[in-house]
């Protein structure tokens, strides 16, 4: 049986109170890269009655800063002939043609691109109801607020020593665009730190329709943290049905550490305990030990050893300022023309010329 009709096919069993206003809005799941965002999107599909798509909706993080508001007809032709062409389009195995001609016809705001995506989506499944997973939605939460308002906004968040040392372990990242290394622990650190925060300040202002669950929670009492997300979602996660359809990361891991023995592989939780040096521990809980407490981590450090050097303080001073600055310019300026379309697996090049013609 495919995905699609593993999860979807149970449409009318969600709820017996399907009928419901907030049984049928919209979810966007979200968090810190690293953070289970896979996994928790991956446990929604596996419950059923959501649409099953696993592409890629970049629009306000990437399509939007590159071509412009949609609601120029001219912007909105490039940014959707640059979807047809992406590996997200292929996996909502539409047809082009009528997904272009709705989009054109009806689209002006970047919920209005997702909306009509998955709306389709979820007609062609015969479900009522669809899901999105981006982790870097936490930065965008007002603007998807805006455009829709009825969205609901799930933000996982796991222990930020772990999210270092995952990101570290990756290497993709560097901390400015002069540094000649990849970002380091503390980097990443702080990066967790400014997502998280940035994430929160945002549901603090919507707090009917924001919720926080914890990764450790998520991975270790399932049936209860699914109780509280299933009431909050008004939708029926049923652990038994989940563990029986098992869609995407819940049957093959994507961890930094798939690569290692079966047993670290497995036990995914406080890696940081055996992996960091006591020095790493004290100056990370130094700079992000107050978002550790207040996300539910205990400090492994006392108050007096948790000393912050001159460049550590500066580093947590001019990092998140950079971080910010860096997504306004990205989001306000020309300086989003040069957002990087590369994640979008395209299936052929494109240049901008071409692109740009009426």
């Amino acid at each position: 049986m495919s995905e699609t009709a593993a999860a979807s096919g149970s449409g009318q069993q969600v709820r017996k109170d399907a009928g419901s206003e907030r049984s049928r809005r919209p979810v966007f799941v979200m968090g810190c890269h690293r953070s289970g965002t896979n996994l928790l999107y991956d446990t929604l599909l596996s419950a059923g009655g959501f649409a099953v798509y696993r592409g890629y909706l970049p629009i306000y993080k990437i399509l939007m800063p590159r071509f412009g508001d949609p609601g120029n007809p001219r912007n909105l032709r490039r940014i959707v002939d640059t979807f047809i062409r992406s590996k997200g389009f292929t996996c909502t195995d539409l047809d082009a043609v009528h997904l272009s001609s709705k989009l054109m016809a009806e689209c002006r705001t970047g919920g209005d691109f997702i909306r009509i995506v998955m709306d389709e989506v979820a007609r062609q499944q015969s479900v009522r109801r669809w899901a999105v997973y981006d982790p870097d939605s936490v930065l965008h939460i007002p603007r998807i607020k805006a455009d829709l308002p009825d969205a609901l906004f799930v933000h996982i968040i796991r222990d930020g020593r772990d999210i270092a040392l995952s990101l570290m372990k990756m290497g993709e990242f560097r901390p400015f665009p002069w540094s000649r290394k990849a970002r380091g622990l503390l980097e990443t650190a702080i990066y967790w730190d400014w997502m998280v925060q940035t994430g929160r300040r945002h549901g603090q202002k919507i707090p009917a329709d924001y919720i926080e669950i914890r990764y450790e929670d998520l991975v270790g009492e399932p049936r209860r943290t699914l109780a509280t997300l299933g009431q909050f979602l008004d939708h029926d996660l049923d652990y038994e049905r989940i563990q029986n359809t098992k869609l995407g990361r819940l049957r093959e891991s994507n961890s930094s550490f798939r690569n290692e023995a079966t047993q670290t592989r497995e036990n995914p939780v406080n890696r940081w305990k055996e992996r960091l040096s006591g020095q790493e521990i004290v100056d990370l809980e130094a700079l992000v030990g107050s978002s550790l407490e207040e996300s539910g981590y205990a400090l492994t450090t006392s108050k007096e050893k948790r000393h912050v050097s001159l460049r550590n303080r500066w580093l947590a001073a001019a990092y998140p300022r950079f971080l910010a600055a860096k997504l306004w310019l990205k989001l306000h300026t020309p300086v989003g023309r040069f957002a990087n379309v590369s994640s979008l697996e395209l299936s052929q090049p494109a240049s901008d010329t071409a692109m740009d013609k009426d």
